[in-house]
């Protein structure tokens, strides 16, 4: 991994010069502009601090820029890993999420070092996109206080909103009025001026200067520490230890979010830049990354597609990119606290609502629901319920596993077509072969021959009851598996006992090995396999001694 990292930094900086330094500078300075209200963000809806999310996106654009696995990828806190916190804060607090993200970064770098990165391929596309809905939920609810200056209780989002029904729901006028103002300008923004000032950014600025001038009396996001050191941060004589091995399982949460988040983010800017993310090193990365942030008191982080997607149509050149955009995030957070200190977490609200309205993929919801996928459908909808009730790693599990069993129930299908055989369609003219095989039939069989389907094979020899000779065509049966070979040998027994004579035919090579290592090769000789039906049909085959003379039905 070393080596392959040192020669991606050769070919990255390979020619670099003031050209592309300029190109990274400017590219860096947009990123930040967009990252600066989505870390505020996405630091309140994790159950942290806007501060907390500001740090997290500085450290992270730092070690985690200098590192990655694609010049492209831009790390910091994102809506999906924030999402998952707030239970997790509220149930061990700020310190059990610091020993989490720090466990996290150990498991991301045990994943780099086993070579674990193409896993992600193994998660079905309605899953990613069911957790990412449900997550999007998650958001959503969590911003109902902040949004509409209500007050609720409870760990998760589910709670807090079923706490309405004691606590009641009613509205601030002015909070309301600050976050739907926000909400409607990021909607209606044109797309082409967002291309250069950020809507969100806008919207923060205007609600912002709106709540000083008038003196409005809502929530701020609060005093900003001008450093990176927060006063909160992993603490070895704060933690809770005999709480760790339960902090096993959030963590492993956090690390298998990373690992989808950066690795599917890499995938998608290396189309669009056409160099290929290094997935073990981009692993690598985001382990020491989420090593290094609990150290400052920052939330963990993943590469965010969101600010991936600005630094690529910005004309990043190298890494430098990622590191620009921190260092521009350090100096906004030392020569704007005073400013920051003052923005309303109402407009914070509204920044999240439409983001989690974006995050949903919504293309691919409406491909899955119009052309009326029932599988994937099912996955997408299992996985985001899973996601809402209870956590990341169930969904996930939940969904893979639905994946799995949806995909062996399909593959598993077994169809068996017969045929009377009628040598006239081969114009064979010789008499011999006519009188032998005038009484014969053709089983077509295609799909696995497995113990999901063993069934439909044992309905062979009453849909071929009559016949003398029996060719078995096989070229559609990929695999055999030890029940369906155990019971293809009974059945042969069985046509040997009434003296059928049965040949094999088109049989591939991985089938064929399977039948030799269960005996049925033995059982029955070489000389009863073939090519192909029509190989067969040419062979004047002796039948067998205990031959029964059958009629023709």
């Amino acid at each position: 991994m070393g080596k392959a990292f040192l020669q991606q930094l050769r070919n990255e900086f390979r020619g670099y010069n003031g050209h592309k330094l300029s190109q990274d500078l400017m590219a860096g300075l947009t990123v930040a502009a967009v990252a600066l209200p989505l870390a505020l963000a996405f630091g309140v809806s994790a159950g942290a601090t806007a501060a907390c999310g500001l740090v997290t996106a500085i450290v992270a654009g730092l070690v985690i820029s200098a590192l990655t696995g694609g010049y492209y990828q831009i790390s910091g806190p994102t809506g999906a890993m924030a999402a998952i916190l707030g239970s997790l804060i509220g149930t061990y607090g700020m310190q059990g999420m610091f020993a989490a993200t720090f466990l996290a970064g150990i498991m991301l770098l045990i994943a780099a070092v086993l070579h674990l990165g193409n896993l992600t391929a193994f998660v079905p596309a309605p899953v990613i996109t069911g957790f990412t809905s449900g997550i999007a939920v998650i958001i959503a609810m969590g911003q109902i206080d902040n949004f509409f200056g209500t007050y609720s209780e409870g760990g998760s989002a589910l709670a807090k909103l079923a706490s309405y029904g004691t606590l009641g729901f009613r509205p601030d006028l002015a909070t309301t009025a600050v976050a739907l103002f926000v909400t409607v300008l990021m909607v209606a923004f044109p797309k082409k001026w967002n291309a250069v000032v950020p809507a969100s950014l806008i919207g923060i600025i205007l609600a912002t200067a709106a709540t000083m001038l008038l003196g409005l009396d809502i929530a701020t996001v609060g005093e900003i520490p001008q450093t990176l050191l927060l006063p909160d941060r992993l603490s070895p004589r704060a933690v809770d230890w005999s709480a760790v091995p339960a902090l096993l399982a959030p963590a492993f949460s956090i690390a298998v979010l990373n690992m989808l988040e950066s690795l599917l983010c890499g995938a998608s800017a290396g189309r669009a830049t056409g160099v290929r993310l290094n997935n073990d090193q981009e692993l690598f990365a985001q382990g020491v990354g989420n090593l290094v942030l609990p150290l400052f008191g920052g939330i963990p982080a993943t590469a965010a597609l969101a600010r991936t997607s600005v630094a690529v149509r910005s004309g990043a050149q190298t890494r430098l990119t990622g590191v620009f955009h921190a260092v521009g995030l350090l100096i906004m957070m030392f020569a704007l606290a005073p400013v920051i200190r003052n923005v309303p977490l109402a407009a914070l609200a509204g920044v999240l609502m439409v983001t989690a309205w974006r995050m949903n993929e919504w293309h691919a919801i409406r491909y899955m629901f119009s052309h009326r996928f029932k599988g994937a459908i099912a996955k997408f909808a299992v996985t985001m319920v899973c996601t809402i009730m209870f956590d990341l790693t169930v969904a996930i599990v939940v969904g893979v596993g639905l994946g799995l069993i949806l995909m062996v129930a399909r593959l598993s299908k077994l169809q068996i077509n017969y045929e009377r055989v009628d040598m006239s369609r081969l114009k064979n003219d010789d008499p011999v072969l006519n009188a032998r095989y005038s009484n014969a039939m053709v089983a077509y069989i295609t799909g696995p021959l497995l113990f999901a389907n063993i069934s439909v094979l044992e309905e062979l020899p009453d849909r071929v009851a009559g016949c003398d000779t029996l060719l078995l065509s096989m070229r559609g049966v990929p695999t055999v598996d030890v029940s369906a070979a155990q019971t293809l040998q009974a059945i042969l027994e069985s046509f040997r006992e009434r003296g059928v004579d049965v040949a094999i035919c088109g049989l591939p090579t991985a089938s064929m090995t399977m039948l030799r290592r269960a005996g049925i090769v033995e059982l029955m000789g070489e000389q009863a396999f073939y090519w192909s039906v029509e190989r067969a049909l040419l062979d004047p085959r002796p039948r067998p001694e205990n031959a029964q003379t059958v009629q023709r039905v």
